[in-house]
């Protein structure tokens, strides 16, 4: 793996604006958003709102992608995705989310997930995660990918591409009449061939007027998810893979996640719905 330092905090530029006529989630000004009682499976009009902002969302995020470089801030990303959106007509919903300062997460190297973009100025070698969800319509497109930047180590450049197909496997797992727990146990074994750690604690998630529904989608093999899948439900599967532990530290930010043993880390994910024989992505730009 490469030899290059550890992150460290850098400088968080102001917060960017949002014109007042973009309709925002309920969530931004308040500690937390309201809690989500609602089904999880949705109705076909839900769905295709959806399917519009998961396009936004994925479409921001290669927008930002093509900036990684060497010498590009995270900060800059950051930008790009947020005038994408805002030029689309949607809100970045990270932006305001239980605090969260910008419009999309930056997970660079060690870190899982929830990295803040800063001031961090990307390295040739480096692996970077960009995280963007698009709220538009009344409804959340969630999606995230890992990126190289630059000549990246042959170790991490595996990395990246084996989580992705975790991704592609669970997705092509899921079946209505199936239980949530067998995303997990595809990803979990593809991932031991490997000897990859699979990040627990952070999952993927339902999703559609609510950012966090609280269904929750464990990406290993866990016996408590045993909820039932069927058409309509709407979900994000988003595997974290590691070159050594699973186990994590956080910054004191209270956002960013680092692995504890500080290798590299690796995500994918996608917003799908579950349809009568399988899974519809919403988040294809």
């Amino acid at each position: 793996m490469s030899g290059q330092s550890l992150l460290v905090p850098g400088e968080l530029s102001p917060t960017r604006s949002v014109p007042g006529n973009i309709r925002r989630p309920e969530y931004v000004g308040k500690p937390a958003p309201t809690p989500y009682t609602g089904p999880e499976v949705q109705d076909s009009d839900t769905i295709e709102r959806m399917r519009v902002a998961g396009r936004i969302a994925a479409r921001a995020m290669e927008e930002a992608a093509k900036h990684i470089a060497p010498g590009v801030t995270t900060d800059e990303l950051d930008r790009v995705a947020h005038e994408f959106m805002v030029d689309h007509g949607a809100y970045p919903s990270t932006l305001g989310y239980r605090g969260y300062p910008k419009s999309l997460c930056s997970s660079v190297n060690e870190v899982i997930c929830h990295g803040i973009p800063d001031s961090t100025v990307l390295k040739d070698g480096d692996i970077v995660n960009l995280d963007v969800t698009a709220y538009l319509n009344g409804v959340h497109g969630d999606n995230n990918a890992t990126y190289l930047c630059g000549d990246v180590d042959e170790e991490s450049k595996l990395l990246v591409e084996r989580t992705r197909e975790s991704l592609n496997r669970a997705i092509k797992a899921v079946r209505p009449g199936r239980q949530i727990n067998v995303i997990g146990r595809v990803i979990e074994s593809y991932a031991k061939r490997f000897g990859y750690g699979v990040v627990r604690d952070f999952t993927g998630h339902g999703i559609n007027t609510s950012f966090h529904s609280g269904l929750i989608v464990p990406h290993y093999d866990s016996p408590h998810a045993t909820t039932v899948m069927q058409p309509g439900m709407t979900f994000t599967i988003e595997p974290m893979l590691t070159l050594g532990t699973h186990e994590y530290d956080m910054w004191d930010d209270g956002w960013t996640v680092v692995t504890k043993d500080r290798r590299r880390t690796a995500q994918f994910e996608h917003t799908l719905v579950v349809t009568e024989t399988g899974a519809d992505i919403l988040t294809l730009p």
